[in-house]
């Protein structure tokens, strides 16, 4: 009788470890899935203001059409990809910031076109857009910056034991972070 009980009772903490495991595992994931959410929020905000300061370019009558027409296109194929917050794998999370990543490339080069337009660079609405853009990529940094911050705890708590053998059972999966842009390793370099 003696043995059942000690049985009985190191099933049941070995229950409860597990549930407690479990439970924090999805307290993470759901940490994750909101910094997710306030990443894509950040990333639409940004396509949403394209439209108006692409329409503010074109008032410029002298202005590049292609970097325009590469910056709709970009825009286009960046809000085409979206990302279930369920299946956030590396392998999905990079397909998704390589098309963004192309929607800033072209943004850069619209904004660096629009030197060259001392009008468009002193009309008003250019200048609020601009601003209004800059201020847009300062808070997708620190949704990123938050996303991977979230990511990392999660991705630490189902690798580590016990919890590891727990999320096995459960099927938590390895979720993937925002990485550096390639080449932004090195300077960009400026000529005049």
């Amino acid at each position: 009788m003696k043995n059942l009980l000690i049985v009985i009772g190191i099933v049941v903490v070995i229950a409860l470890m597990g549930g407690c495991s479990y439970n924090g595992m999805v307290q993470k994931d759901e940490t994750v899935k909101s910094k997710w959410g306030e990443v894509q929020t950040q990333y639409q905000r940004r396509a949403d203001l394209i439209p108006n300061l692409v329409a503010t370019v074109k008032g410029e009558a002298k202005f590049e059409q292609g970097t325009l027409t590469a910056v709709t296109e970009a825009r286009a194929k960046a809000t085409s990809i979206q990302v279930d917050p369920n299946k956030l794998t590396p392998e999905n999370v990079a397909k998704y910031q390589a098309a963004q990543g192309q929607l800033s490339a072209a943004l850069g080069r619209l904004i660096v076109a629009s030197e060259r337009y001392p009008d468009l660079k002193a009309n008003d609405s250019f200048k609020q857009l601009s601003a209004q853009l800059e201020g847009t990529e300062n808070r997708i940094g620190m949704a990123r910056k938050d996303f991977n911050d979230a990511v990392q705890d999660y991705n630490s708590k189902i690798r580590a034991f016990p919890a590891n053998i727990v999320a096995g059972i459960a099927g938590f999966k390895e979720k993937g972070y925002f990485a550096a842009e390639a080449g932004s390793d090195k300077a960009p370099k400026v000529e005049f």
